[in-house]
């Protein structure tokens, strides 16, 4: 029975979540040939200011660096 856990920023719509876990949940089927009806799929959100990267918090670094 896989476990997938996804950390993640927040900021993806509930359609784009839904898709991801669908997504995901494909992948393991067609590369590990898992069975669907029991694959889990967790997305957990974590704030900015509580993930770190480049030793400073999301928040920060994301203000500091520009996306395009």
């Amino acid at each position: 029975m896989p476990f997938i856990n996804i950390k993640m920023t927040p900021g993806a719509s509930a359609e784009q979540k839904a898709e991801l876990i669908k997504g995901v949940t494909k992948l393991m089927v067609d590369l590990l040939d898992k069975v669907p009806e029991k694959t889990h799929v967790v997305i957990e959100e974590i704030p900015t200011d509580n993930w770190g990267v480049a030793g400073e918090t999301v928040t920060a670094f994301r203000k500091r660096v520009k996306r395009p």
